[in-house]
């Protein structure tokens, strides 16, 4: 069976990475599949037939663990360049599906818990974590916007948004300079412990069942405000990831980030003899 979300079939096959090893072009590409798109992936790809091997990395894995169990998948082939630098350097651990003529490698959204290697396209294991319905918190802050979320799976559940008066740097010199740094240093204390209250306010309530916490804006204003909010710090072990590349914290804006939380990333490998 083709699978439709190839990045490797005709339509796609002349973009992406070429590399040639022992007279084989390896074609890559990477894309992003959300929840729902990931898990009819998942689906079509159960049902390919063929010789196939399925590894599952757990996060932390050591890199030569990986190279090692990697030359179970590519015994027979030649090793994509950077592969194993990928899977040793996710946060999240790593699942791999290959067989002689192409490899997925998936990097997904929350981590994976254990070394597992079996024949066939066996994606029950991700199947089973990206199936779960985390219950995650979500702070997202820059200075002057906050936006709160309580989100269990993909459903917003709670949120609180909202802005805060901080001015921008005086530029000009002087004493006046000196002056205004110091308003400007209170409006920005002023503002995370607001923020602070807000998060208490709607994450407490489910401080002890929460999976994961997830920040996002900028980071000097998120790494304030880990330091000013001492409620932040019993989540330390929980924290999934940072998502830095954000606009300004709005409503809508959060609604997109649990999108991109539950994406996970996909790179392809396929072989075309020369």
């Amino acid at each position: 069976m083709a699978l439709q979300w190839s990045a490797c079939s005709p339509r796609f096959c002349q973009v992406g990475g070429r590399r040639i090893f022992n007279n084989i072009m390896f074609i890559s590409q990477r894309f992003r599949l959300g929840r729902s798109k990931m898990l009819g992936f998942l689906d079509e790809l159960a049902l390919t037939g063929g010789k196939a091997i399925s590894l599952y990395f757990p996060q932390g894995m050591p890199p030569a663990r990986v190279k090692n169990l990697l030359g179970r998948a590519f015994a027979e082939t030649a090793m994509p360049v950077g592969i194993t630098e990928v899977i040793a350097g996710s946060g999240t651990g790593a699942a791999l599906f290959s067989s002689l003529q192409r490899a997925y490698l998936v990097l997904p959204p929350f981590p994976i818990a254990e070394e597992y290697i079996t024949d066939g396209y066996d994606v029950e294991l991700l199947r089973a974590l990206l199936s779960h319905d985390f219950l995650i918190a979500l702070v997202l802050v820059r200075l002057g916007a906050y936006s709160i979320g309580i989100c269990r799976g993909t459903e917003l559940i709670g949120s609180k948004t909202g802005t805060g008066l901080v001015h921008a740097r005086h530029k000009k010199g002087g004493s006046s300079q000196a002056r205004f740094a110091r308003h400007r240093e209170k409006q920005i204390e002023s503002f995370l412990d607001r923020v602070c209250s807000h998060v208490r306010e709607h994450v407490e309530p489910h401080a002890r069942s929460v999976d994961f916490l997830v920040y996002g804006g900028a980071r000097t204003t998120i790494l304030s405000l880990r330091k000013r909010c001492l409620f932040l710090s019993q989540f330390e072990d929980r924290i999934l990831r940072m998502l830095l590349d954000i606009p300004e914290p709005r409503k809508a804006v959060l609604e997109k980030a649990i999108g991109t939380l539950w994406s996970s990333d996909i790179i392809e490998w396929c072989e075309e003899d020369l």
